[in-house]
């Protein structure tokens, strides 16, 4: 299939199109800027509050005759404008594909080589979130404002978060508990007077979820790993140890470090022991010793590090700093022993993040920001995803779909589909789905290995219900549709194997209120598995809401990741600070609903998994979920991400 690159098919409709948009741009813009002088955030009440001369009152009163005049100066220019623009969307693309070719080691093509769809499993990672970027008056409505420094903002944080090294560490102590503070963490010993990494006693360091500057998803040299792990400071940068989240482990008595010892075979620790955990790296047999693997002690971490990381003879002592072919979830030690898979609140984006799903990119301006930033990670990106004007049977669209998506895998085939029934100010947008197919890997025998994910957006008004289960009925036919029409395997000779199949998205109903029981019920919970929830109106204990109070999105509490991380953390910070279902009763709103309410608030934020429909013989297991909150402040959702586990089904030798 071939991507469009270009949203109309010739020069000529697009200088016609820039044309028309710089004719509406400057009505477009003053109307913007006039209504969102009326509409304050709690932020700006506040910095209005805490100015004795009402300086920023006044500058709206001077203001407002001058951008009323303008506004009025540009309408007819506007007018002609969208004469010229509207007929010109019957020719639109429904998207915009965009690829930065990286020909480094975290490139699409050298991605593809990892992983032959055979011997140990391959894992993915996934997420998705409604980031609000409306044009800044619309966004207002949310709490939000400055859409542009937002958008820019966003696609750095991210960036960052998913270009970390994937190293977790994992605490078992009886005097320390706190696991979720090191997640997500770079294992690194601090330099001593000689300059030579040392093994320090201490504790747990919480890294700030913006303190770790990413390196735009290009990943260290094998040599600076080396240098870093052996010790060896003429071959570690000056720089490469203030760009790694450090985490030091402390001794049990006083500081002192403890004895080290040498693992027992098998690569079991003993009990009380931490443990350094690499996800997305390969394991062998035998490299009980290496900061690899996974049943690593904290005792043999500390040698390494103080024997200048040669560990056990023929150990890999890499710090392993891009994801690779690693053993089955289910023969792993997991944090929560009373679940299938690791969850956490984490104030990161997961590292070596694969796929980025998001809604609400509606401002075009923005979509370009966030795509530039990107870029540093990701190398393929689709953006400016709907339609505009008149199509078909629905009503004239302003806005696109809103629909944005990142990948680290080349993109083989898109399809969109816009939601024919739309009501009051959700018809003016766009909204519908947007189907991928990504191809991850190739088998010896020329088999390509894909994926396919899809992205979506439902209705937002709480009211309509069945518009909701209509749209889950179009989203799954669609589907089926796009997979029949992109297949080119048979059963007798199959030339593709679907290593899985993810549908993600603001579903706008959650699973715990009682005004969404027809949506908690629709057929589409019973072909894709949704990890949080146990059944209809029923959530696992650990999920959590994924849709802010909008009112205290600017409290100090809550204004950093990692203070939200720790008010979500606890039951009375939740109803704090997440929106919960509100009551139609009589004096029953959003304060007094939160004293009755059971429950973590909304998650209307969804990542779902199929397990049929896959390769015979394949299995695809949640490794890890996460709710994040690294984009605390600039949006009024939890981005949520998922860690997918496919394994080929064959056992180890």
């Amino acid at each position: 299939m071939v991507l469009y690159t270009t949203p109309f098919p010739n020069s000529c409709l697009s200088a016609l199109h820039a044309v028309s948009w710089a004719l509406i741009f400057p009505c477009y813009w003053l109307a913007d800027r006039l209504l969102a002088s009326f509409i304050p955030t709690t932020y700006e009440k506040r910095q209005r509050a805490d100015d004795p001369c009402y300086l920023q009152l006044l500058c709206t009163v001077l203001f407002t005759p001058v951008y009323l005049a303008l506004l009025v100066a540009s309408l007819p220019f506007a007018f002609l404008g969208f004469l010229l623009w509207s007929p010109l969307q019957s020719a639109r693309r429904p998207y915009v594909y965009s690829r930065l070719e990286d020909k480094g080691p975290t490139g699409g093509a050298a991605l593809l080589s990892e992983w032959k769809g055979t011997g140990p499993g391959k894992s993915f990672c996934f997420a998705t979130a409604n980031l609000c970027l409306l044009p800044d008056s619309l966004a207002r409505f949310n709490n939000v404002f400055n859409t542009q420094a937002r958008a820019k903002e966003i696609g750095q944080r991210i960036r960052n978060g998913a270009s970390r090294p994937q190293i977790k560490i994992y605490i078992d102590s009886p005097t320390n508990t706190s696991i979720s503070a090191a997640s997500f963490s770079s294992l690194v010993s601090p330099q001593g007077s000689d300059g030579v990494p040392r093994a320090v006693p201490g504790s747990i360091k919480r890294t700030a979820s913006v303190e770790y500057k990413g390196d735009g998803g290009r990943h260290p040299s094998d040599e600076a790993a080396n240098g870093l792990a052996s010790g060896d400071p003429a071959a570690t940068d000056s720089g490469s140890l203030e760009d790694a989240c450090i985490v030091r482990i402390g001794g049990d008595e006083g500081g002192r470090p403890p004895e080290a010892f040498d693992p027992p075979a098998g690569g079991q620790a003993r009990n009380g022991a931490g443990r350094g955990e690499t996800p997305n790296h390969s394991q062998q047999d035998g490299d009980s010793g290496s900061l690899g693997s996974p049943s690593v002690s904290r005792e043999s971490l500390v040698k390494a590090r103080a024997d200048g990381g040669s560990g056990e003879p023929g150990a890999n002592s890499k710090l392993p700093y891009k994801a690779s072919v690693v053993k089955k979830a289910a023969a792993r030690r997991r944090r929560h022993p009373d679940e299938a898979f690791d969850h956490e609140v984490s104030a990161f984006f997961p590292a070596n993040l694969d796929f980025l799903c998001l809604q609400e990119v509606f401002d075009k301006r923005a979509a370009a920001k966030l795509k530039d930033q990107l870029h540093g990670y990701f190398e393929y990106i689709l953006y400016d995803v709907g339609v505009y004007g008149c199509h078909g049977c629905c009503s004239f669209k302003y806005l696109n779909s809103g629909l944005f998506f990142a990948s680290r895998y080349p993109i083989m085939d898109v399809a969109y589909h816009c939601y024919p029934n739309g009501r009051f100010s959700d018809s003016l947008a766009s909204k519908g789905a947007l189907y991928l197919k990504v191809q991850v890997g190739s088998t010896p025998q020329d088999q390509r290995i894909v994926g396919y994910i899809s992205c979506t957006h439902l209705h937002a008004l709480p009211e309509d219900s069945a518009i909701r289960c209509e749209q889950l009925d179009l989203l799954q036919d669609w589907l089926a549709d796009f997979q029949k029409s992109t297949s080119s395997s048979s059963a007798a000779n199959p030339e593709e194997l679907v290593a899985f199949d993810v549908i993600c998205g603001d579903f706008n109903f959650d699973n715990c209120s009682s005004d969404d029981k027809l949506e908690q019920q629709h057929s589409l919970f019973t072909r894709y598995k949704d990890p949080c929830r146990l059944g209809p109106g029923e959530e696992k204990l650990w999920a959590i809401g994924t849709l802010l109070d909008k009112d205290g999105l600017y409290d100090e509490e809550v204004c950093t990741p990692d203070n939200l991380q720790k008010v979500l953390e606890s039951e009375e910070g939740r109803r704090e600070y997440l929106a919960f279902p509100t009551s139609k009763s009589p004096g029953g709103g959003q304060k007094g609903r939160k004293d009755l309410l059971k429950g973590n608030g909304r998650r209307i934020d969804y990542m779902l998994h199929a397990e049929e429909g896959l390769c015979p013989d394949w299995k695809a297991e949640v490794e890890e979920f996460s709710f994040i909150t690294q984009l605390s402040g600039l949006t009024d959702h939890l981005p949520v991400a998922m860690r997918l586990m496919v394994s080929a089904g064959e056992e180890e030798a």
